[in-house]
């Protein structure tokens, strides 16, 4: 099927079977974290800071990550990074087996994983596309890509509530560090061919300088960037306030929370879905507007919404939008930035994505504590519309330019 044409080069298809076990491990094991130190602690704020510490690492280390996978063999430091994890839930399932319930350990092994996942997210984008043995397949692989993980984050959390109310939290924890095995055996089992790596005699620094440099001088890589930017800010953290939409607004329980968010990751899949279908050659910056607005105008209308299926419906919509937007720069990164700065383009991207979320759920938080979260909401569906159309108008202007250019 062309939807799965990616899945034909060999690499690709072993990285994506060995990921699809992996990630729902690792959803699970994130759910098990949550469910764990809520109910020992009975504290919302002790949460907030293991979601935190684990995301942080991605803005303050990605571009660094960037530069330094650019020097080394990005296979090897995935194989790294895949072993590290594995031992860092290890570590966590050995703690939680032997009953020794240690919140800090628990909080420093999330800021562990914080850290490796600002190399490995990194490395991962950057080698695919080695992966694939046609460049035409590359958008199909991301879409791909992106479907799966949006599937675990269903079946994965899913998966640990029966596992959570029937076997207990070790079972959830020893889930994930074998999740690891198929990974490495896939990776293992690869024969990928990559671009001979130039040693360098500049320093690491100097290099994330030219990164730098090269992101602030193509004006189209720029703008998307701060827009992912401003919208990881803004507005995607705006699913830190279900838990209030479910239980305050519409008098639910963690099951009114739980169709919250499955609903976010139904409209994911299909976004991706969508996305994966696309055929080379898509606009992908008019692709990204309309994503934009789709996102912006669904939040707005969940956060008017009185009725939970509505709220329910602009949810899914949400979860279209945002996954269209995210993978459509994605795509376009990957697609245009020259190989010899892939994976720094590739880092300010997950910096942009997951590093700011961390800082923008805070933001939220705070303004839902002031102005409620309703009207929070529609702020952040409003600064999406604003941030939109000032990327509109910019892209629009430098095209008109472009073709002036020509003419003349």
């Amino acid at each position: 099927m062309d939807t799965f044409r990616a899945l034909k080069s060999r690499n690709f298809r072993l990285f994506f079977y060995g990921q699809s076990i992996s990630l729902i491990g690792t959803w699970m094991q994130k759910t098990a974290v949550c469910w764990l130190v809520y109910r020992l602690t009975n504290s919302a704020v002790l949460l907030g800071v293991v979601s935190f510490v684990s995301l942080i690492p991605s803005l303050l280390l990605s571009p660094y990550a960037g530069s330094y996978i650019d020097r080394h063999n990005r296979y090897r430091i995935l194989v790294i990074t895949q072993i590290i994890s594995m031992l860092q839930a290890g570590a966590l399932a050995l703690m939680i087996l032997l009953r020794y319930y240690n919140i800090p350990g628990i909080i420093f092994l999330s800021l562990v994983q914080g850290v490796i996942n600002a190399f490995d997210v990194t490395c991962r984008q950057s080698l695919m596309a080695e992966m694939v043995e046609k460049r035409e397949d590359l958008p199909n692989a991301i879409a791909l890509n992106s479907t799966m993980a949006n599937f675990a984050r269903i079946a994965g959390p899913a998966l640990a509530g029966i596992i959570l109310s029937t076997f207990g939290e070790d079972i959830c924890f020893a889930s994930n560090f074998l999740s690891y095995i198929p990974v490495l055996i896939s990776l293992w089992m690869m024969k990928i061919v990559l671009p001979p790596v130039l040693k360098s005699d500049r320093s690491i620094w100097a290099e994330l300088r030219e990164g730098f440099h090269y992101i602030a001088g193509d004006k189209d890589l720029l703008s998307l960037l701060l827009m992912l930017s401003a919208s990881s800010l803004l507005v995607i953290p705006f699913n830190t306030l279900m838990p209030v939409f479910a239980k305050d607004i519409f008098n639910g329980d963690a099951k009114t929370f739980s169709w919250f968010e499955s609903a976010a990751g139904l409209g994911s899949i299909a976004s991706a879905i969508y996305m994966a279908k696309l055929k080379p050659g898509k606009d992908l910056v008019k692709l990204l507007i309309t994503a934009s607005l789709i996102f912006s105008l669904s939040v707005l209308l969940l956060s008017m919404s009185g009725w939970l299926p509505l709220a329910l419906v602009f949810m899914t919509l949400s979860g279209v939008g945002m996954m269209a937007q995210t993978a459509s720069i994605n795509t376009y990164i990957q697609t245009h930035a020259v190989p010899s700065m892939r994976a720094r383009a590739i880092s300010y991207y997950i910096m942009a994505f997951q590093g700011i979320i961390p800082v923008g759920s805070l933001l939220t938080g705070l303004l839902a504590h002031f102005i409620g979260p309703r009207l929070t909401v529609f702020v952040a569906g409003s600064s999406l519309i604003i941030v939109k159309n000032c990327v509109s108008i910019t892209t629009k202007y430098r095209r008109t330019a472009a073709l002036a250019l020509l003419h003349n």
